[in-house]
Parts: structure tokens; sequence; C-alpha cells
């Protein structure tokens, strides 16, 4: 960002800055502290420079990057974290961009209450649209964005019981499938919305996930189905009214948040989130000796890396013999 400053004039703001000893001021038509700092920087462009940048704004390049993704399902995520990127970054361009500009976004967001893995993720999509703009060519680099560190979220693990006794609390029959497949096949809640009757193979006992690349960037896979999960699918299909596996009145079902929350509530287990069924999902394969990369498999990792990083740390007894041999007070070792 240019080394310029921000100050108040007859009820306003200014911007001044030092042009080789010689201080200089002028007046802004920004009301607000936000809107001062990026004018100030146009301001200090077209005075200063004889030919002005040709760069896109972040916003236009935000807009442009949207439009690439389509119906992405990012793309609907950006029309909300581009609520309050935009209001902060929409007029800079990206070489004012700096670090200072980031700490004050962190800052600010903070103050309203915003989570720091919130925020990490709007600086994310940030990163992501200005990379998008140097791959393109719509500017020759592409700044560095500061995040806060990314915070390590709290996974909520179900034992067996507390599984089933959230399906059973499952009052709809469209929510108790619901979580009968997401603890059975541990997806993610979009690809189960997603499902539909033609990708259940009840000859082959599989369920294929999967949707084409350009519609989620997410890894999905092909899973078999367990008894349990056999058993629901083959009720609901007699009775499907509609394409879609969870469907309600003949119509897909676009969320289940509220209808899992009551659930949770009845089943009295008190913070659960949908995403923690995978989890629970992935943390049973694994504590029941399944392989690192089958559970991989399973959760549409495209490596083992990324699972191991995930849940590596819920499995702390499988270290057990990787300790022993630290066993330096042990008798044995004296022998």
């Amino acid at each position: 960002m240019p080394d310029i400053s921000i100050g108040r004039l007859r009820g306003g703001f200014c911007v001044y800055w030092d042009d080789g000893g010689k201080r200089r001021r002028h007046k802004l038509a920004a009301r607000t502290r936000a809107e001062a700092e990026a004018e100030a920087v146009e301001v200090f462009r077209r005075e200063t420079f004889a030919t002005r940048s040709q760069d896109p704004t972040v916003a236009e390049i935000w807009e442009v990057k949207r439009e690439d993704l389509g119906a992405k399902p990012t793309a609907t995520t950006m029309a909300w974290t581009g609520k309050a990127v935009l209001s902060h970054f929409g007029p800079y361009r990206p070489d004012d961009i700096d670090k200072r500009l980031c700490v004050e976004y962190e800052r600010r967001r903070l103050e309203a209450g915003i989570s720091t893995g919130s925020i990490w993720t709007e600086l994310g999509h940030l990163q992501s649209a200005l990379n998008f703009a140097r791959d393109t060519r719509m500017i020759d680099r592409a700044p560095k964005i500061w995040r806060p560190t990314k915070p390590q979220t709290d996974k909520r693990i179900l034992n067996h019981g507390e599984a089933r006794s959230l399906i059973e609390a499952a009052h709809d029959p469209h929510i108790r499938l619901a979580l009968i497949l997401l603890l059975g096949t541990a997806a993610r809640v979009g690809a189960v919305l997603d499902l539909t009757w033609d990708r259940v193979d009840f000859d082959r006992g599989t369920i294929n996930l999967r949707l084409s690349d350009s519609v989620t960037r997410k890894g999905r896979a092909i899973v078999p189905m367990n008894a349990s999960t056999r058993a629901a699918l083959d009720v609901a299909y007699r009775a499907a009214l509609s394409d879609y596996v969870i469907e309600y009145a003949g119509r897909q079902v676009k969320s289940i948040r509220k209808g899992v929350q009551n659930a949770v509530a009845r089943a009295e287990l008190g913070h659960v989130r949908i995403h923690d069924l995978r989890h629970t999902a992935a943390v049973t394969m694994l504590s029941n000796g399944v392989p690192l990369e089958k559970v991989a498999q399973v959760l549409g990792h495209s490596n083992t890396g990324v699972t191991f990083s995930t849940y590596g740390r819920f499995l702390p007894e499988h270290m057990q013999d990787a300790v022993d041999v630290l066993d330096f007070a042990s008798l044995k070792w004296g022998t």
C-alpha cells in the first residue's frame, strides 16, 4: 500500500503524504474510515502517477472468479464471504494489498464477533481469487494475503450408543435415512442430499456419491452398503416419489440442519454438528483397525496424508508400541 496517511479535515477525512519534503493533502468524499482508506489510494495514484494502474479492483476480480466457478458450491459460498471481504478490500487493486490491510481486516472482524475460523476462510477466498487473476493473466502477480492461524476445530466423535440414539431420535423418515447414510458412508451432507437413485446399485451393493468434477471440488467416493444402509435404502426406494434419495413430499431436500438438530436435542447429545457424523465414521473405522488407505478411500481423500493429518490425533493408542521403546526407567533396561 502507498505510504500515505488518513486524517480529519473539516468534519470529514483527508489523505496526506510526503512529496519530496513537501506535505501534500487532499480532502476526501468518504464518510467512513474504510471508504477513506480506499479512496485515498485512488487520490494518491491520480496525483502522483502520470499513468494510472490498469489492474482491476479486488471487487472486479472477485466477480470474475465467481462467474468462472459457475454452479460449483464455492460460488455460492463466495457470495456470502464477499459481503465482508469486498466491503474492506473491494475498492483496492492487488498491488495496494499489504500485511497492514490484512491485519486490519482481521481486527475488525474479530471486533464484530466473527470467529477466527470464519476469518481464515474469508481471507482464503480472497487469496484464491487473486491467484485466479494471476493465472488468467488479469494481473501480473498475486499479493500475499496474511491470514490468522487456522484454528484446530473441535470434533465431536459419537460412540456406537450415541449414534444409534441419534438415528432413533429422528422422527421424520427422510431425516432418519439421511443420518443412516451419513454415518454408514462417511459422506459429506452435500453428497447425501445430491444422491439420486440411479447411483444406488442394489445388485452390486454400492452407492456412487460422485458428481462430475465441474460440479464439486470435494472428493467423493463409491462405497459399498452395509446391512443397515441397504435395508434403509430398500424401504425408501419402494416408497420413492422422486429421483432423489433424500426427499420430502416428492421433492429434493435442500437442508436437513433443523431436522438433525431436533434429533440431537431429543437424543440429549449436547453439541453435535452434521459434519461431526463424518468425523465419527472416520474415527470409528480407524479405531477398529481399518487401514488408513481404506479409510481415505471411503472418505474420498486424494491421499492418506490428508486423512492422517485430520484424524491421527484421535488415535494416540496406536503409538503405544512406539512409546514403549522409550521406557528408559524400566528395570528391563538394566539387565
